[in-house]
């Protein structure tokens, strides 16, 4: 893969990775801070409503409680049984249906007067700075939460309460509430609940963020995945080309050369060829016996059509092209190699289908290039074997496979096949699978060469259907 392409992808995908997690860690945080507000805004409200219940308290016992029993009995004396059964009376009825956990009524001595818990009336000094603060006319609040560190760092402690102290005032005619303090009012309100709802709230808005962001994680990789391998297969591919364009410009060479060379051992090989004939024709008036002249014509001859070889690779000639049957072309291959199959214990087997059209092919160039398929697969097999010839239609190509029975093809060999003058015969050029690849790429086809699923190899030839020259 080519580093220099893949850096900027990759550094794309870490800073989209980086960002999805700074969003995810910006959420957790935001969520956090959310909470906090919430609970914030929770303890104001909660003060708001604790100081309009004192205040409608403070006016209730002035106005029920405290002038009613200055004038009945002249002072105000709640272990007098009427007076505490009157101030509890006005107690619990200005505090029916409203959140209160415990209300605390405390003299100017802090000294506890009345109390919804009858365990802590007469108690005294268990106001607390609270207390003397509000003793001087201020009101004010405290948030007390009892549980482990854990609970309370994770704002879901086991009770959580909000305990108010406030003056309480004798009223003037008319005006607010600015008399002279009388006592000291304390409520106490369990937010437990309260808190509890906001840190189901804070996990629900948490669960959804998490599921939201680890579905964009599953489609963030998906995406980064498949912009990886598109960017692999584009690298693969150009370099596929490059070694293409690499090893044809290499073949393009050779060619020129070969080209050149054959030419000028041609036209000498061609006057050896002819010299050695007149040399065999007078030898059999004088020396019949004499082989000689056979052996140069025989060798001549084998040379010349190397030389051929070399030169259907180095420029191969364009295809005659005429509308003609395939299976005649395989017909007359397999006419041609039945002496030798039979010598050799070979057999050719034959599965065509039926209907194929004519197609636009040059017989000759194709009955060579089928001629080294089927050579090759009797080589493949010098005890004798079977080779099965089948034909068939799709709907662009006239497909020809050849197998065969032999030992196949070893992997490290498969791969270079087609390179010009490889072989793995003792005798031979190399040229042969590269002149049929070359013939079957003239008339616009394909050629694959593999390995059979059990044993030998198979080679799978594809032809164009047309009816016309191209």
């Amino acid at each position: 893969m080519n580093e220099e392409k893949v850096r900027p992808f990759t550094l794309v995908k870490y800073f989209t990775y980086s960002s999805l997690a700074v969003i995810f860690i910006g959420i957790l945080v935001l969520s956090i801070l959310n909470a906090h507000w919430a609970k914030a805004m929770q303890l104001k409200k909660s003060e708001d409503y604790a100081y309009l219940l004192i205040e409608n308290l403070n006016h209730q016992i002035f106005s029920q409680f405290v002038i009613p029993m200055a004038i009945k009995f002249g002072k105000i004396q709640l272990r007098n049984k009427e007076q505490f059964e009157r101030l509890d009376k006005i107690v619990q009825s200005t505090f029916h249906s409203f959140n209160v956990a415990s209300v605390t009524i405390y003299d100017i001595q802090n000294i506890v007067s009345y109390s919804l818990d009858p365990e802590l009336i007469g108690k005294e000094d268990i106001g607390g700075p609270e207390y003397y603060e509000a003793l001087e006319g201020n009101a004010s609040s405290a948030l007390e939460q009892d549980g482990n560190f854990v609970e309370i760092l994770l704002g879901i402690p086991h009770k959580s309460k909000l305990v108010t102290f406030a003056p309480l005032r004798a009223e003037r005619p008319l005006s607010k509430l600015s008399g002279p303090v009388m006592g000291v009012v304390e409520i106490v309100q369990d937010l437990s609940e309260d808190y509890k709802t906001i840190f189901r709230f804070q996990i629900r808005i948490l669960t959804t963020c998490t599921v939201v962001m680890l579905l964009l994680f599953l489609i963030l990789i998906q995406v980064v995945n498949r912009g990886e391998g598109i960017i692999r297969q584009r690298n693969f591919e150009q370099i596929r080309l490059k070694e293409q364009l690499s090893r044809a410009e290499r073949l393009s060479s050779l060619g020129e050369m070969i080209a050149g060379i054959s030419h000028e051992i041609r036209n000498p090989l061609g006057i050896i060829r002819s010299s050695a004939e007149l040399l065999r024709k007078k030898m059999l008036r004088f020396d019949p016996a004499n082989s000689i002249p056979n052996i140069i014509v025989e060798e001549s001859t084998r040379l010349n059509n190397i030389i051929t070889d070399f030169l259907s690779v180095a420029k191969p000639k364009e295809p005659a092209l005429r509308l003609c049957r395939i299976e005649e072309v395989l017909e007359k291959n397999i006419s041609f190699s039945a002496s030798q199959t039979a010598a050799y214990g070979h057999r050719i087997g034959r599965e065509y289908a039926d209907g194929l059209p004519e197609i636009m092919i040059d017989p000759d160039m194709l009955y060579q290039a089928f001629l080294n398929i089927l050579m090759n697969a009797m080589q493949a097999m010098p005890d004798g074997g079977e080779i099965r010839v089948k034909t068939y239609k799709t709907d662009q190509f006239v497909t020809i496979l050849f197998e065969d029975d032999g030992v196949g093809i070893p992997k490290d060999v498969l791969p270079k096949i087609w390179d010009p003058f490889f072989s793995t015969k003792d005798t031979g050029t190399g040229l042969g699978l590269g002149i049929v690849k070359n013939i079957i790429e003239a008339h616009h086809g394909k050629i694959y060469i593999q390995n059979g699923n059990e044993k030998g190899a198979l080679v799978r030839v594809e032809l164009p259907i047309t009816q016309e020259e191209t």
